[in-house]
């Protein structure tokens, strides 16, 4: 009985396979046109993704890049700008014993070869002085304390410093403290 069975289930079978086998080769020929315009387009997509990817890779490289040195060039800026209250000190000990006394003539020359010796290493590390007596008002680097009337001096034009500013690689550090000029009334 069991091969009867076997015999009836394998003669169902048959047809059905029979029936597959005929519409897998007739989608084969129909689908080999369909399968070749699909796999092109997903082919072009693929290509497409894969130049997006490339670009933003490169984008990214460069921002990475940019990022580094940027942090390289301006890794000093915390420090300079608590190094430079010590230069404006030296600036003022050299104005307070800027009399002739020959007593005082010994550390007036110390304080200067200090002074000089810090604003070199300063300026070893790219940390330049804003020094804009004489020159045209610039937000930029310049913090205005007051305006005066002057008719012999120009309108916005820096009359007096009161504290240098300090740049670190063309970036502002600390702003000029200056006395701008209104010109005439």
């Amino acid at each position: 009985m069991a091969t009867e069975e076997q015999e009836n289930q394998g003669s169902e079978q048959e047809p059905e396979e029979l029936l597959e086998q005929e519409s897998a080769e007739q989608n084969e020929e129909s689908g080999a046109e369909l399968d070749t315009a699909a796999l092109s387009e997903a082919l072009q997509q693929a290509k497409d993704q894969t130049l997006r990817t490339q670009a933003e890779m490169q984008n990214l490289r460069r921002r990475v890049d940019r990022d580094v040195e940027n942090a390289h060039k301006f890794a000093l800026e915390k420090f300079v700008g608590e190094l430079l209250p010590v230069v404006d000190n030296l600036e003022r000990a050299l104005t307070a014993i800027a009399g002739d006394d020959e007593n005082l003539s010994a550390a007036r020359e110390g304080i200067e070869l200090t002074l000089k010796s810090f604003l070199g290493v300063l300026e070893g590390h790219k940390v330049k002085q804003v020094e804009p007596t004489g020159e045209h008002f610039n937000p930029d680097f310049h913090q205005a304390i007051s305006m005066v009337p002057n008719p012999d001096v120009a309108a916005n034009t820096v009359m007096e410093v009161f504290q240098k500013g300090y740049t670190l690689n063309d970036r502002l550090v600390r702003p000029a403290m200056v006395v701008v000029s209104k010109g005439a009334e």
